[in-house]
């Protein structure tokens, strides 16, 4: 602290510049590890550098954005002070979202917002961020780490993502050919993956709990205590398991002469089935979707089925906040759900048959209230 009182430095503010240099020391070799041929450089410019030489060899390349963040699941992490997998959750939420389009991820840049920049804890996160980068085969180019003393508490942090692939258009997913009679196939979720931690956290007592107090130390005891309901598993370890990446099996799937037949894709993000499949349909199609998973192979994961039953939902209430198990969705000719089903297994995954395509008008429905 400076004896002058009119002098008064950036540390003095709280911001520790010299702390945020070793952040990104720490971390400079695991966003090395994500790079692809196409990376110029590395972290440390003004701007990650990204050749785009390749896509010279497409007939119309396009490229696709998205950006997102994990949503109060972060609350839930700091409150257990387990900071390793939300990076992931970030990566997913953003690559998936693009993945519907049939884009593959190319780059990835992150944004984390704290109330103090401590490098270990940042190392931390940005652990997580490159994991999923590499889960999703795309570069981690660059990001921020932004110090906000006075306005954040010191271990309080926020994340944004933001990532750009590329589709050739010929291969562009496109909901408008979606038709009645076609199939919906779901891919296993890891659970409740980053959305509906809002209700989570009442569902399970801490929304209101501050990291750090006795409080948060007790419930913090509780969560990581196994529970049978769960088969063993804890809630702490069972909600913050992180949100499953698609993009490799995916992008298998639709370079494979069984992919051809993909019509549509949808991500089951935040608003659950009812909210996401509809956004794969052309507008004079239904999705008929079957809730009966023990009949048709989908299992819905045991923390989702215990946070469901102790919130009282009803299943279309359960549909519109989950995934259910489901965590991405394909819809193709019935002709072709053979070929792709046979395609994905053989790569180790496990689909499984959701519902149907009808004539409507866009909309999710169940079969169960036909």
């Amino acid at each position: 602290m400076s004896e002058n009182p009119k002098h008064i430095t950036y540390e003095d503010a709280g911001v520790d510049t010299a702390e945020g240099g070793r952040a990104v020391d720490a971390i400079k070799q695991m966003v090395a590890a994500t790079n692809r041929p196409e990376v110029i450089g590395g972290i440390g410019g003004f701007g990650g550098l990204f050749s785009a030489a390749a896509l010279k060899t497409m007939e119309d390349p396009i490229l696709i954005s998205g950006t997102d963040g994990v949503g109060t699941k972060l609350v839930l992490a700091q409150l257990l002070d387990r900071h390793e997998t939300v990076g992931q959750d970030l990566v997913a939420m953003c690559v998936n979202d693009i993945l519907a389009s049939g884009a593959e991820p190319l780059f990835f840049l992150d944004y984390v917002a704290i109330g103090h920049i401590e490098a270990e804890h940042m190392a931390q996160i940005v652990k997580g961020v490159a994991d999923g980068c590499k889960l999703a085969g795309c570069a981690l180019v660059g990001g921020e780490m932004a110090e906000h003393p006075g306005v954040m508490r010191p271990d309080d942090y926020d994340l944004a993502g933001f990532t750009v692939g590329v589709v050739d258009r010929p291969k562009m997913l496109d909901p408008a050919n979606v038709r009645p009679g076609d199939v919906i196939i779901g891919l296993p979720s890891t659970g409740v993956h980053s959305n509906g931690y809002s209700l989570v956290r009442r569902v399970i007592g801490v929304d209101g709990v501050v990291p750090g107090t006795p409080e948060a130390a007790v419930k913090r005891a509780e969560l990581e205590q196994s529970l049978e309901a769960l088969d063993g598993q804890s809630l702490a370890d069972a909600l913050l398991a992180p949100t499953r990446i698609y993009v490799k099996p995916i992008l298998e799937l639709l370079r494979s002469e069984a992919g051809a037949g993909v019509h549509a894709i949808a991500h089951i993000t935040g608003g659950g089935i009812t909210e996401n499949l509809n956004r794969a349909l052309a507008a004079d199609v239904d999705a008929v979707v079957d809730r009966d998973g023990a009949a048709m192979g989908w299992d819905v994961p045991p923390v989702i089925t215990y946070i469901v039953e102790q919130a009282g939902l009803t299943p279309n209430e359960a549909c519109k906040t989950f995934n259910m198990g489901a965590g991405l969705m394909i819809i193709c000719p019935p002709e072709r759900e053979a070929a792709i089903m046979a395609e994905l297994e053989a790569q180790g995954e496990h689909p499984f048959r959701v519902g149907v395509c009808q004539a409507g008008s866009g909309k999710v429905v169940y079969r169960d209230e036909q």
